[in-house]
């Protein structure tokens, strides 16, 4: 027991400081935030008031057992359990986009015993950032080997690349797969691969992302849901509030009501019964409108902090796949800023994205952790590399 308190301290000593503690400091606000946020739902649900915030509590618990394991294996042993979470998580999205039932017009959750109910795509991707740093730096080792014929690797990082975010379409989980698109876009722009053959990639996909769109919407049964097609209302979201633009209209009216100095702690108006969930997509504008607009000046600080602190430990890191890991999850966090905030300010249609370190959500929330920990093992490697040297 002595040696894995020692192992841990030593892990712990190893981090990088600044992106630990600001990270702390935005899971423990979110967590604070859950209780006055979700207490509107937990009334109406019939739910001891602090419900939310004990089973937010529970994944963040969850979250820390497997970032301690995460922590104590080298980067560079992931692949096989990388190939087994990429198949699991690949059946697993299959099995959902035919036999999933919906859930606000979306099928992407599934349940199970004693765990409850689980979103397999939230955890594909920090298993598909993994997989496609090691290919990444697998083609990188053939390209110095000077084997010409490294076509075939481009087509495994494509089916790695591509197969999650279009199984999730298929789901019609749009948020979620336009964010796995873009984890695989910016990997793939910042890759070794050369710049011809990026070209000659992106034109294919171009090609084939019209045909797809063609043969789906010549398609019978593919067709969006009533309050899908809704959320692509978006502009001037209160002069359709009955026709879908409730949501963002009343968020607006959240953080306008919250102005510079915001209501105070729990005295949100919004939360009751006006805007939907508002622990979970919605949280920020209940933050806005409680805090006021200079206090939540300070989460986009943290934000600030995170994601040059990811992108900093990228640049350093001493290994190609590190760098690519680091990369992945920087886009990974700065996409679900981009995408949910946009939502919430008419930017961009809603689609249920949550709101990094804020949103309430178990799978989301444990994914976001996982890819934390693999940032802050990149960093350890990079760091006793150093000290080894």
């Amino acid at each position: 027991m002595r040696k894995v308190v020692r192992n841990i301290k030593h892990i712990v000593q190893d981090m990088d400081k600044p992106l630990l503690f600001v990270s702390i400091a935005l899971f423990v606000f979110g967590l604070l935030n859950i209780v006055t946020a979700s207490s509107s739902e937990a009334v109406t649900s019939e739910a001891p008031l602090y419900y939310y915030f004990y089973q937010q509590l529970k994944m963040l618990v969850a979250g820390f057992i497997v970032s301690i394991i995460i922590f104590c294996y080298d980067t560079k042993k992931y692949k096989p359990l990388a190939l087994f979470g990429f198949v699991a998580i690949l059946g697993l999205l299959l099995y959902l986009s035919m036999y999933g039932t919906d859930h606000r017009g979306s099928r992407n959750w599934i349940a199970l015993p004693i765990i409850g109910r689980v979103q397999p795509s939230e955890f594909a991707k920090p298993v598909m950032i993994v997989c496609l740093a090691l290919l990444f730096e697998r083609f990188y080792a053939r390209l110095r080997n000077k084997k010409i014929n490294h076509y075939d690797m481009i087509g495994i990082i494509l089916f790695v690349g591509l197969s999650y975010p279009a199984i999730v379409f298929l789901q019609k989980d749009f948020g979620t797969m336009f964010i796995l698109f873009m984890i695989f876009f910016v990997m793939f722009l910042g890759s070794p691969i050369l710049r011809i053959d990026k070209m000659k990639t992106f034109a294919f996909l171009f090609v084939l992302a019209i045909f797809a769109g063609l043969v789906l919407l010549s398609t019978k049964g593919y067709i969006l849901s009533p309050e899908q097609m809704d959320r692509f209302n978006f502009f001037n979201p209160c002069s359709n509030y009955e026709e879908g633009g409730y949501q963002t209209c009343n968020g607006f009216i959240a953080i306008n009501d919250g102005g510079a100095f915001g209501l105070g702690g729990g005295k949100s108006k919004q939360k009751y019964s006006y805007i939907p969930e508002p622990h979970t997509d919605s949280v920020f504008a209940i933050i806005v409108e409680e805090q006021g607009f200079f206090r939540s000046l300070i989460i986009f600080l943290g934000y600030i902090i995170i994601l040059k602190r990811i992108l900093s430990l990228s640049s350093r890191a001493n290994t190609l796949r590190g760098r690519y890991m680091c990369l992945g999850v920087a886009t990974y966090i700065f996409m679900h800023i981009f995408v949910n905030l946009g939502g919430l300010f008419g930017i961009l249609p809603l689609t249920g994205v949550p709101n990094p370190f804020l949103s309430y959500g178990g799978s989301f929330t444990i994914s976001l952790i996982i890819s934390l920990a693999i940032v802050q093992r990149v960093h350890i490697e990079t760091k006793r590399q150093k000290i080894k040297v």
